[in-house]
């Protein structure tokens, strides 16, 4: 399965809606996604990934780095996810409290 990626911005905000698997294969497709849009200025971004079936720590990686580079410029970054079974692994690697995770895209902050 291949990744998916869909950016607009909504209020101000990069939306990334991404389906598929992230995976060590797929990842880099997403890490660059987000680096481009570091670079281009844009440090609010959402990462909806209510269409992900697959995550692995290789995904997790391009996330936390992801919201390291947003922060660096006083940014954000949330997510946006429903599935239980991809909250499990948030909450198990404790990263439930590092980022700030929505229910929907219409909850998050200009989204």
């Amino acid at each position: 399965m291949d990744l998916t990626l869909a950016t607009r911005e909504v209020d101000g905000r990069a939306v990334v809606s991404v389906g598929g698997e992230i995976d060590v294969y797929t990842a880099p497709k997403l890490r660059d996604c987000i680096t481009e849009l570091v670079g281009a200025g844009t440090y609010d971004i959402v990462v909806d990934l209510e269409a992900v079936e697959f995550l692995d720590s290789t995904g997790l990686g391009v996330l936390v780095g992801g919201l390291k580079k947003v922060r660096a410029h006083d940014g954000s970054l949330d997510l946006v996810c429903t599935q239980e079974r991809l909250l499990k692994i948030f909450r198990i690697t404790g990263l439930a409290k590092v980022f700030v995770i929505h229910d929907s895209a219409g909850l998050a902050p200009g989204a």
